[in-house]
C-alpha cells in the first residue's frame, strides 16, 4: 500500500547544515559530520532537514526512517561526544591490551600465542585503563564499529562459552548500561 511520507529533524541553532548530490554535512564551530546518501527525497528548510516522498512502498519507509536516525545522531554527534566502554574478563589467563597506532592488540589471550588484533576505525579515540576500555567519538557509527570489532577479536569458538568467559565485552552503549 503505497502513502506519502512526511518526516523531519529539528536542526538546533549553531549547527550548519549543508546538502551536496549525494553527501549532507553537518557542522558545528569545530566538528564536521559527512554521510554519503542514496538516492532520498532530503530538503532543508527552516532549520529542518525535510525527508518527503509520494506514493512511498514499505522499502522506501525502511530507507527514510533509517536516514532520519542517521541525522539525529549526526547532530546529536557534532553536539557531544558518543562513548562506549568495555571491559576485559580474563579467569584462565591474564590478558595483555596494548594500542599501537590504529590498531588494538590482544596478548595471551586463552594462552594463545599469536596475538589478535582490532582495528580503530578513524577519529576514534581509545583509553585502556587496566581492565577498562574507553571509546570516544563524535561519530556513532564509528565508536560503535570499534567497540564491536574488540568484541569481535575475543570471540571464543570450539570451547563452552558457560566456563570460557575470557573477553572483551561491551558493557555501555552511547550511555545505554548494557
Amino acid at each position: 500500500m503505497k502513502r506519502d511520507i512526511l518526516e523531519s529533524v529539528e536542526i538546533p541553532e549553531g549547527i550548519e547544515v549543508e546538502l551536496d548530490k549525494n553527501k549532507i554535512t553537518i557542522k558545528n564551530k569545530d566538528v564536521t559530520l559527512t554521510k554519503q546518501i542514496i538516492n532520498l527525497p532530503i530538503k532543508i528548510k527552516d532549520n529542518k532537514i525535510i525527508f518527503e516522498k509520494k506514493n512511498a512502498n514499505k522499502n522506501d519507509k525502511k530507507i527514510i526512517k533509517t536516514f532520519l536516525v542517521h541525522m539525529k545522531n549526526m547532530i546529536q554527534g557534532v553536539q557531544e561526544k558518543f562513548t562506549y566502554k568495555l571491559q576485559i574478563a580474563s579467569s584462565h589467563f591474564p590478558i595483555t591490551v596494548e594500542k599501537n597506532n590504529n590498531l588494538i592488540i590482544i596478548k595471551n589471550f586463552l594462552g594463545e600465542r599469536k596475538d589478535r588484533i582490532s582495528k580503530i576505525l578513524e577519529d576514534v579515540d581509545v583509553k585502556i585503563e587496566g581492565e577498562f576500555i574507553t571509546i570516544e567519538s563524535n561519530n556513532k557509527e564509528s565508536a560503535g564499529q570499534t567497540a564491536a570489532n574488540l568484541e569481535t577479536a575475543t570471540k571464543i569458538r570450539n570451547r563452552d562459552r558457560r566456563r570460557f568467559q575470557d573477553g572483551i565485552y561491551i558493557t555501555d552503549k552511547a550511555g545505554k548500561e548494557i
